[in-house]
């Protein structure tokens, strides 16, 4: 349209003219088909275009469409970014209960869902209503969903809340818990007591899928405080006995945090670990810091079927680690991950968010997971024994290769 058309339509042909061309660039990023981009690590592939983005969210969610409340089609409740989904396979499609965050800063869940699970996500036509406690949530985020065995799907997020000792004038300190959430169809929830732990603050909670000696299993981070673990020390596991009145009495560190290592600073579960014949997949985060602030990466390790809180396999260095445009972001230089599916063809969905503003989708199979978990080394902890482990790797394939 030319700028002097513009200026001689009437307001009502140039709202419907503008809410055209909303709706026509919001389909076609829906529609927009994904991208395989080939690896030359061959664990698994990314993909070109991120999955969920602050501008998938439905038009009818941020702008008021009624020309006589709103005749210049502006936005009314902007959204921030989208990311950290929870994901989960129900009824045959690909589920993701995302954290959305609005441009007042308060974080909501929605669902979006698609045929395929790496395009087309579309998000259902209103967010997830999730009921309060008798203590009310200020912000909600980080939700990982869980297929139990006793037949309730689990949402289990972080619940923030100001913190009830702050000083007066103290306007960001915070404490973080442990919220709990049921549902048969991811549409209505029932809101359970927040976890009870030992520890001060709880930022990364995760329910196990089976149960373990007829007990509900957490993974948990046990933090001093909202930020700095502390004396936490890594990813914690506890049972307890009632989810409806969920209570670890006690937490056991499973996966440390360690010295000069991607997760020095702290680490923490990512999404519920799925079973296999060699036992269970775990993917994790990692925290270290840097001379730009700190550096999130996503890990894998494996425990014993029997024993989940045992690790077996612990491959040394990250899975997944920023590249490109998912430095950049609003917390730069972050890869978090809470969510992952696995379909009846043995292919796995990763769903990582980059810096605290988009969601990804990585796609492997699980024979190949377990390939990179048995056989990769661990960390040697010390810069010689890195090297001393190259160096077996490189002299066995000159081998190879002179051979051959």
């Amino acid at each position: 349209m030319s700028m002097a058309h513009r200026m001689t339509a009437r307001p009502d042909e140039a709202f419907a003219s503008r809410l055209r061309r909303l709706q026509q660039a919001h389909h076609a990023l829906i529609e927009r088909p994904n991208v395989r981009q080939e690896s030359t690590h061959g664990i698994y592939e990314r993909y070109a275009y991120p999955v969920l983005t602050a501008e998938h969210t439905p038009l009818f969610w941020r702008y008021d469409l009624d020309p006589r409340t709103n005749p210049h089609l502006m936005e009314r409740m902007g959204i921030n970014a989208v990311f950290n989904p929870g994901a989960i396979l129900h009824e045959g499609r690909y589920l993701l209960v995302a954290r959305v965050e609005g441009a007042d800063r308060k974080s909501f869940f929605a669902v979006a869902e698609s045929p395929t699970g790496i395009d087309r996500f579309r998000f259902w036509d209103e967010p997830v209503v999730l009921p309060e406690t008798d203590r009310p949530d200020v912000n909600v985020y980080d939700m990982r969903l869980t297929r139990h065995e006793d037949g309730w799907i689990y949402g289990v997020f972080c619940t923030e809340r100001k913190d009830p000792a702050a000083p007066p004038g103290d306007t960001s300190a915070a404490e973080a818990q442990c919220g709990i959430a049921r549902t048969r169809d991811l549409k209505t929830w029932e809101r359970l007591p927040d976890l009870r732990t030992p520890s001060p603050q709880q930022r990364n909670a995760v329910l196990h899928p089976a149960f373990v000696e007829g007990r509900y299993a957490f993974y948990t981070r046990p933090q001093d405080g909202f930020i700095e673990a502390g004396s936490g020390g890594g990813i914690g596991w506890g049972l307890c006995d009632d989810i409806t009145h969920a209570v670890l009495e006690h937490e056991t560190i499973i996966d440390p945090k360690v010295y000069h290592t991607i997760k020095e600073a702290k680490n923490g579960q990512g999404p519920p670990p799925i079973r296999t014949e060699a036992g269970w997949l775990h993917l994790a985060h990692g925290v270290r810091g840097t001379a730009a602030g700190l550096r999130y990466v996503c890990y894998l390790f494996l425990t014993a079927l029997d024993e989940p809180w045992r690790v077996t396999h612990a491959p040394g260095g990250y899975l997944i680690a920023p590249e490109g445009e998912e430095r950049v972001g609003d917390v730069s230089n972050v890869v978090f991950c809470n969510g992952w599916i696995v379909n009846e063809a043995g292919e796995v969905f990763i769903y990582y968010a980059s810096s605290d503003t988009r969601a990804h989708v990585a796609t492997t199979t699980v024979e190949r997971l377990l390939d990179y978990a048995i056989h990769t080394p661990p960390d040697g902890g010390r810069s010689a024994v890195c090297v001393q482990q190259r160096l077996d790797l490189i002299r066995r394939n000159l081998d190879v290769l002179r051979r051959g």
